[in-house]
C-alpha cells in the first residue's frame, strides 16, 4: 500500500521518514552541501518529535497541542530557534517529569516520559548553539544555513 508523506509523518518510524527525505534528495539536483546536512537535521528533529508523537504529546512552537506529526510541524522545528526552544523545553521536562511550556492540562503534561536528549544535544552543539544558557544567541550564520536546509526540505516534502 503507499503512503502520503503526511500518513508516513503521521505514523511512521524515524527511520521510514528520514529514508523517505533521503530518497527525495537523491533524486534532487542539489548541491552536495545542502544534502549533506539535511539529514542530521532530520535525524535531530525527528529524535525527538517521533517519541512524543508515541506520548501523544506533540506541541508547536507556542506551546500548544498538535494531534500529528505534520511534515508542516516537522518543517517548523527545522527552524533552529524552533528547535533550541524545543531542546530546552524537554531538558526541563526531563528534570521535573512533566511536559513543561505546554497548554496541555496538566494531567496530560503529567503522562510525559523523558525523552533521550543525546542526538539532537549533539546536533546543536555542533552548531554552537549554548546548551547551558537559553538566552545566548547562536551565530546568525547558522540560523541563516538551517533556513536554506529547511528551503531544500520544503521543496522535496
Amino acid at each position: 500500500m503507499i503512503q502520503t508523506i503526511g500518513q508516513i509523518f503521521a505514523t511512521g518510524k524515524q527511520e521510514e521518514i528520514t529514508s523517505v527525505i533521503q530518497t527525495a534528495l537523491k533524486t534532487s539536483n542539489e548541491s552536495p552541501m545542502w544534502t549533506e546536512k539535511a539529514i542530521p537535521l532530520s535525524e535531530a528533529v525527528l529524535s525527538v518529535l517521533i517519541p512524543l508523537r508515541q506520548q501523544n504529546l506533540l506541541i508547536t512552537p507556542e506551546g500548544n497541542e498538535a494531534t500529528t506529526l505534520t511534515p508542516a510541524l516537522f518543517l517548523r522545528y527545522c527552524d533552529l530557534a524552533n528547535l533550541k526552544w524545543l531542546a530546552f523545553t524537554l531538558q526541563k521536562s526531563n528534570a521535573l517529569s512533566t511536559l513543561e511550556r505546554s497548554k496541555y492540562t496538566t494531567e496530560q503534561a503529567a503522562k510525559y516520559e523523558a525523552i533521550d536528549l543525546s542526538k539532537l544535544g549533539a546536533y546543536l552543539s555542533s552548531y554552537t548553539v549554548n546548551l547551558e544558557d537559553e538566552w545566548l544567541d547562536f551565530p546568525i550564520a547558522n540560523y541563516n544555513l538551517h533556513i536554506g536546509v529547511t528551503d531544500l526540505l520544503k521543496k522535496l516534502i
